[in-house]
Parts: structure tokens; sequence; C-alpha cells
């Protein structure tokens, strides 16, 4: 059986880094961001949303655990974000480790975050996922969301002078 248990404080260091280097070489990938200065823009970002760390009201982490395992197989990352009409669940991350991908694990940690943003009296969930995530977005339309909006980029060529 997979769980979402709180994430303990002392595992919350390395999870903040490893969110930061996976959005920032997400946004690399995406061609949002240059190699050179991704890092920095990922920490500047995790720092606004967090600005008291894993102690910022309404922002939730949580370890995925399997019950027949003994370590953590991911973590997920939940804010109650105020919205109108009302108030919303908003995904910032979810990380299967790849030693454990393609099992279920995710899917049933986000089915299971619905059972927990439901007793919170929210009405709906929300996330970003990158264009380049087909996996993922394969997952996310399994589960029920829908696409509400798209960001597009081009990039130009830069002329001679």
């Amino acid at each position: 059986m997979v769980s979402l248990l709180p994430m303990p404080q002392e595992a919350f260091p390395a999870f903040a880094e490893d969110v930061v280097a996976g959005y920032a070489q997400d946004n690399i990938i995406a061609g949002r961001w240059q190699d050179d200065r991704s890092l920095e823009h990922a920490r500047s970002e995790f720092a606004l949303l967090l600005p008291q760390g894993r102690l910022t009201p309404d922002h939730y982490f949580y370890e995925i655990r399997v019950d027949a395992l003994d370590v953590p197989v991911g973590s997920l990352w939940f804010a109650v974000v105020a919205s109108r009409p009302d108030r919303t669940g908003y995904i910032y991350n979810i990380r299967v480790k790849p030693a454990f991908r393609g099992k279920g694990y995710a899917k049933a940690a986000l089915e299971q975050i619905e059972d927990i943003a439901a007793g919170m009296g929210l009405g709906r969930i929300s996330l970003h996922v990158f264009g380049f995530n087909l996996a993922a977005q394969a997952l996310y339309r399994s589960l029920g969301y829908g696409i509400t909006g798209m960001n597009m980029l081009k990039p130009l060529r830069k002329k001679d002078a």
C-alpha cells in the first residue's frame, strides 16, 4: 500500500535541493532558461514560494511511502492557494525516485492528495506540467486533470549587427 506521510524535518533540506535542481533542469530542457543561470533562477523562485521554508503557511510536504519498503520512494509538495472564487489545492512538485517509477506510486499518491484536499474543504487541485513531460501529462489526464491554459515559446535567432 502507498501512503503519504508528513515529511520529517531532517528530510527537507535534501528535498529542497532536489526540487531546485530538477526545476532548473526542466526549465533548461523547456528552453525557458539558460544553463548558466538556471540554478540561480530556481533558487530564487523557491525562496519566493517558501519564505519560511518548510514552515511556510499552507504548504505541505509529504514522503511517498510503500508499506513493503523501508525507504521513501518519492515526495509530494502540496499547497492551498487563495484564488477566486475559492481556495484551490496546488501540487508544486511530485517526484518518484527513478528506481521506483512505473509501479503506480505517483498515481496512488495523487489519489491520496485528492482525499486530503477534499478533507480541507477544497473543491479542486491544479498543477503545472512542462510540455516535454509526456509521461506526466498522460498520468494527470488519466486522473481527470485537464488543460486550463498553455504557454508557448519561440526562440529567435540573433541578427548580426
